[in-house]
This record gives structure tokens, sequence and C-alpha cells, in this order.
């Protein structure tokens, strides 16, 4: 990168917990340049060079060096970091996704559809108040736990130590890492540990559950090694459970903001699956998608060098008025797609779940829970990295 280039276009501290990827200072610098320095590397700001970036010859996969940015270079979560099928390339990282792509099959999760509904149907008639939740706990939290349950074959039971772990481990993609490393230490160990149980139970009796076929796989010529069948199960619980609770807290505050489309979305439940979409454009759980340079080279006069990071802002790019005009949020609008899934090789492994599961979600929230308002202190991560709400205290008019 030439010094007179960098000199030119903004600059953030992302890692400041302070610093908000919203923010209007960064949509100001949207407007001047179509990147910005970080303490990190780079960040792109526009749709058109996010999606140009994303599947960039020159560029791989950037999340394997998150840890090191955070002072992280050994112990458990860096060697569990380092495992990710994310964080793999080439045929490892075909192999691994190879491996576990049955358990995101469209088919399958299409099939799960009635337990989704039936699931949050029971979540909401258990709420402790008439009129009132905390969102996170009450619903978005023992929703996704239960989701990744029932799709990997776990008692339903146990969600409370999926839901608990799972929430503790993702404090790692933020940028609070560093100092909330001991407790994301315990809580990889706690899901080891659980990890380990389910696995020995399936080498004892087999089931026709997807741990079962990830076991089988790991004896199999295309095989899964051990620490491999442990490292990848922890990460399907993990990912699938923290990304969703993260998503739909995410989108209620998104609707509280537009109540008319709450309203639109409880009078057509059907636009559920649009409702996802537009809510991941303009308030995305990861809010950029990291890519590194593997070479030297030039892209739009800006010469990036080797092993630089470069964070694609997901928000951002969504949002950029080149693209989608005035800022507007609308669930029945026709948009260009959104990086709330990331793309190219590393597209979410993930994401016929979570477009399923929260398509069902949402529709029945929006006939039940009319007219919903903050009722209290929420309390929300970082608004970098990958964020959402800790607590989420809400106020609604029962549907009668």
């Amino acid at each position: 990168m030439t010094g007179n280039a960098l000199a030119e276009v903004p600059y953030f501290e992302v890692a400041d917990p302070s610093f908000s990827i919203k923010s209007a200072a960064v949509h100001e610098a949207r407007e001047r340049s179509w990147y910005a320095r970080t303490n990190y590397g780079l960040a792109v700001l526009r749709y058109e060079e996010v999606s140009r970036l994303l599947k960039h010859p020159k560029l791989r996969q950037g999340s394997a060096a998150w840890p090191a940015h955070n002072g992280i270079t050994e112990g458990p979560f860096a060697r569990w970091w380092a495992s990710w099928v994310l964080n793999k390339e080439g045929e490892e990282h075909h192999r691994l996704r190879r491996l576990m792509n049955p358990a995101f099959s469209h088919k399958l999760i299409g099939g799960l559809v009635p337990r989704f509904q039936a699931l949050a149907t029971e979540l909401i008639d258990g709420f402790k108040e008439p009129g009132r939740c905390e969102f996170v706990s009450e619903f978005a939290e023992p929703y996704a736990a239960r989701v990744i349950a029932i799709m990997l074959g776990l008692p339903e039971s146990e969600w409370p130590v999926i839901a608990r772990d799972s929430a503790t481990i993702g404090l790692a993609l933020g940028v609070t890492f560093r100092q909330d490393l001991p407790k994301i230490e315990a809580a990889l160990e706690n899901l080891y540990a659980y990890a380990d149980e389910v696995i020995a139970d399936r080498r004892r009796k087999e089931r026709d559950d997807f741990v079962s076929a990830l076991v089988r796989a790991s004896r199999d010529s295309d095989s899964l090694s051990d620490t491999e069948l442990r490292d990848g199960l922890v990460l399907l619980i993990f990912g699938g459970m923290d990304t969703t609770r993260n998503q739909l807290g995410l989108a209620m505050q998104t609707f509280m903001r537009h109540p008319g489309q709450w309203r639109l979305l409880a009078e057509r439940p059907e636009l559920g699956s649009k409702a996802v979409e537009e809510v991941m454009r303009v308030n995305p759980t990861v809010r950029w998608v990291t890519r590194e340079a593997k070479e030297d080279f030039t892209f739009q006069d800006l010469e990036i060098k080797a092993g630089t990071t470069i964070h694609l802002f997901s928000e951002s790019a969504g949002t950029d008025p080149r693209v989608f005009g005035e800022y507007s949020f609308d669930i029945t609008a026709e948009r260009r797609p959104h990086f709330g899934f990331g793309g190219g090789a590393h597209h979410c492994l993930g994401h016929f779940v979570a477009r399923s599961d929260m398509s069902e979600a949402l529709p029945l929230l929006a006939r039940r829970l009319r007219d919903p308002r903050i009722d209290g202190q929420d309390e929300w991560l970082p608004d970098s990295g990958n964020t959402g709400p800790i607590r989420l205290p809400i106020a609604f008019t029962p549907a009668s």
C-alpha cells in the first residue's frame, strides 16, 4: 500500500469497544473512499468492492490470523481456532466441508420446519410474564440452541449447556477477545468434554443422526481424525447456536425501529424468508468478513502487500447508497445479495439452517408479539466483529 494513498483515506481503531461499524463516521467515510485503514489492516466499505474482493483470487480466508491480531498465538483456543474448516484452504478445506455438509442439506432442513414452528410456539407460550419477555434468554437463546440440538441429534434438554458455553466462546469473535480468553477457554473445555461424551455414546451405539454420520466418516477412507471429529462437532454446536441467537436479537431490534414492517410480517407470514434477507442486509451479526492477501497485488490503484488483513464491512456494503439508494428497510423489496453469510468457497456452511429457522420464527413472533418495544436496560456486544444483544427486555401487546 502506498504511503500517499493511505494518508488520504479514513482511519478507524476498530479494536476499540466503543467503535461502531454502523456509525455515521463509517457511513461518511464510505462517501469519501471505498476503503479505510484500521489497526488490523484495511476495511472495505462499498458494495461493489466488497463483492469483487470477496472472491478475489489473490485473497484467502483471513480469519486464521484473528487470534494473533489479539496477541494469542498458542493454547487450547488457538489450536481449536486453527482447526476450523473456515480457516483451512484448498483440498483440506474441501474435505472437511464435504464431510460436514450433510448436516446442513436443504432437504434435511426442510423436513424440520414443523418442528421449528412448534418450538417457537412453545417458547412464546412459556414466557414468564404476559406482555413482556427478556428476548435473549427466553426466546433467541433456547430457540437457537434447541434447533442445533435437533439437527445434530442431541437431547433438547441439554440446550442450557450448549447455550451457555457457546455464548461464552462467541466472545472470541469480538474485540474484547483477549480480556475474555480465560472464560472462553474454560467454556471450550466444557464443550470438548460434552462432545467427547456424545462421540463415545455414538461409537457404542450408532443412531440415525448427524453425529453418528461423523463417527462413521472417521472410519472411512474419506476420514476425520479423532481430533478433527471432536473439533468439528464443537464448531457445529457453537456456530449453529451463537450466530442464530445474535441474529434473532438483531432482527427484533431492526423491526422495533420499523413497526410497520413488523405488522406487515404478521399479516403476510410468507414474507418470512425475505424478512431474514432484509434484516441481514442492514443489521447482520457478522459485521465483517475477513480476507488476507496471499501475495502483493494492485486493486483499483491501491497496492496491497502480501499478509494484509482486509475486513469487508458487511453492513456498510449492505446499505451502500450507490446500490440500494437512500436507506430503507422493506421486506417486500427485491435486493441484490447481502454478505451476512460471507461468500465464495467459505460461504457459511449453516446458511440453510439460519435462513430456515429464522424465517419460521420471525412471522410467528410478529403474529404473537404486537407492537414490541424496549422495556428496560438492553445490553449489547461491541459493534464490530460479531455482535448481538446480551440482554433485550421488551414489552408487547399479546395477540388475542
